[in-house]
């Protein structure tokens, strides 16, 4: 096989391409950019590169296999060789219907992407649009959430590789649904980043929370940004995914007059047209800024949609009733209210957190409701909480059920994390496999640090350098056909057939949705069009009173609890939930 090996390196004075057995000196081009043309090899080829004259390799940047981990030698993988059978798929975009969130590692006993194929049917029963799947790229180590990915290119060998993640989209769109690949451009992982020896991929002096920034605004930044904007186009052109989630982009250090995030959503669009299909971008942002998903037309940065973190802490903390760190603006039903009606709490308000004011208004002229994509539950809000329980341990049936209610109702854009679906009771921690003893040292030190601010008890936190804390992260999937665990699945279920056919709940436009509640008595009732959505947050039966423009109560669509339906309202035992078909005047 002829094969043409390029990489760029402006700080390298001679570079060397070891494959297959032989060194091959390479030649210095325009830009910073080496290369060894036409050199004859066999196929599947083990290289890498010596830079300065060193003995030892270290991987191809944009690698695309490290069979033997993130130190060892990358391996050449042709993508086009794969044989696709998603030709009837046709993805419905950001249009409001449910994403499934999941860690490949710990979704299935074996952890790997073709078990992770074999729960499609399951997925696809559930009544989920899109599965979300958490960084893939190449990490040190057996396990980890994926976000101390060094190799961006490469997929995971522990989870099955590239092929193997080829196959489970394939899988997925046969199945009629769509991915969306959670991918890292703030930062890398703190083992195996070799890219610094090639050239300046990171900034010194400009750091965020997991150390250097990457460069991309200072010198030679044009091909650090075409290294994030080439693996955009890698992740749909080669593996056919249908949107990217991109990780904490608040950490994205750049003062250029176009941002990485408008470049990027101009490239998405780019790569749309050209392959003649829906493509898109969500962030990861606590910035409650609107101008990422405004138009570009309009001034913004023009992605699809953002995270919305006001939503899930008002949300948890009226289910709760936890009111300490981040929660404490946000436990009462007025803040939940707001949120419903607004999109973001935070527009401008002062945040205790913080210590300051922060966000903006959303605009409803400009930005739709199926932009914020809304949860109860994800990865870093019980990962990250210090002994990684999720809700359930915590809440009965009655609680998970409302919660479920208030969000998958809702005109956002619902996600769920998994297992929250029949209330898994396994927890899921923070775990990782670090080889290096003082990196795996260090990173228990800092997570008791981080949990100082929000007061919980370091003895909860668990060690994530053990192997056990991995394992009990693991779904039990014995659990959905079990007592409460199989009666809320099936409640998500109807709930998110209840979405797919009742236009009124996914009505995009705010302007459209009218809340009204009663802090002392614990209720609250949202409306859209004659669809009622009653909730019940209080320790005692209550009697709600019928949206105005609705005497007389209508017909009830969903009940997570028996209810009673009167002229004078709605009679709903404790923590209960409905959802109405309201009579009309008369």
């Amino acid at each position: 096989m002829r094969t043409d090996f390029t990489v760029w390196a402006p700080d390298a004075d001679t570079m060397t391409l070891l494959a297959d057995g032989r060194r091959l000196p390479m030649s210095l081009g325009e830009g910073g950019w080496w290369h060894v043309q036409h050199a004859q090899l066999t196929e599947d080829i083990d290289y890498g590169y010596l830079i300065n004259g060193a003995e030892t390799p270290v991987p191809d940047p944009r690698s695309r296999r490290q069979p033997e981990g993130v130190h060892g030698l990358s391996r050449t993988f042709d993508p086009a060789a794969y044989p696709w059978h998603d030709a009837g798929w046709r993805s419905p975009g950001l249009d409001g219907q449910a994403i499934y969130e999941l860690h490949v590692g710990t979704f299935t006993p074996e952890g790997t992407l073709d078990a992770a194929a074999g729960k499609l049917p399951y997925l696809r029963d559930l009544g989920v649009q899109y599965i979300e799947l958490l960084p893939v790229n190449a990490f040190n180590g057996t396990h980890n959430w994926g976000y101390d990915g060094v190799l961006w290119y490469a997929v995971q060998e522990t989870y099955g590789g590239p092929e193997a993640y080829q196959r489970f989209v394939d899988a997925a769109h046969q199945a009629g649904l769509g991915v969306i690949q959670d991918v890292v451009y703030n930062h890398l992982g703190p083992s195996g980043n070799y890219l610094p020896l090639f050239g300046p991929y990171l900034s010194q002096g400009k750091s965020n929370t997991w150390g250097d920034s990457i460069n991309l605004d200072g010198p030679l930044s044009d091909e650090v940004r075409r290294y994030i904007l080439d693996n955009v186009a890698m992740w749909f052109r080669d593996y056919h995914v249908d949107g990217l989630r991109l990780d904490a982009v608040h950490a994205l250090h750049d003062e250029r007059a176009v941002h990485i995030l408008e470049e990027m959503a101009a490239e998405t669009d780019r790569l749309a047209a050209e392959l003649d299909k829906p493509l898109f971008l969500i962030a990861e942002s606590d910035l409650n800024n609107p101008r990422l998903i405004t138009g570009r037309d309009r001034g913004g940065y023009g992605l699809a949609g953002q995270w919305s973190d006001d939503f899930h802490h008002a949300a948890h903390s009226n289910l709760t009733g936890e009111t300490i760190g981040y929660y404490a603006d946000f436990g009462s039903l007025g803040a939940l209210a707001k949120v419903l009606e607004k999109g973001f709490y935070h527009d401008g308000t002062f945040s205790s957190f913080r210590e300051r004011s922060h966000g903006r208004p959303l605009d409803p002229d400009a930005n739709t409701a199926r932009q914020l994509v809304t949860f109860i539950q994800d990865h870093d809000q019980v990962g990250n909480r210090a002994a990684g329980d999720r809700l359930s341990p915590a809440l009965g049936y009655d609680r998970l059920a409302l919660g479920a209610v208030l969000y998958l109702t809702g005109p956002f854009t619902p996600m769920l994390f998994m297992g929250e679906e029949f209330g898994a009771s396994t927890p899921w921690q923070f775990f990782t496999s670090h080889p290096e003893p003082e990196l795996g040292r260090a990173t228990a030190e800092g997570r008791l640090k981080e949990f100082e601010k929000m007061g919980w008890d370091p003895e909860t936190v668990p060690n994530p350098q053990d192997p056990e804390t991995f394992r009990r992260s693991k779904l039990d999937w014995n659990e959905p056909g079990q007592g409460d665990h199989a009666r809320l699945l099936d409640l998500y279920r109807r709930l998110l057939q209840l979405r797919r056919s009742l236009p009124e709940l996914t009505d995009p436009d705010l302007r459209h949705t009218g809340v009204e509640y009663d802090e002392d008595q614990g209720w609250l009732v949202v409306r859209r069009g004659d669809v009622g959505i009653v909730l019940n947050f209080a320790d005692t039966e209550r009697l709600v009173p019928v949206p105005a423009g609705a005497p007389g109560g209508g017909e009830v669509l969903l009940e997570t609890v028996p209810a009673e339906v009167s002229a004078e309202g709605i009679r709903l035992p404790p923590h209960g939930a409905a959802v109405l078909r309201l009579a009309g005047e008369g």
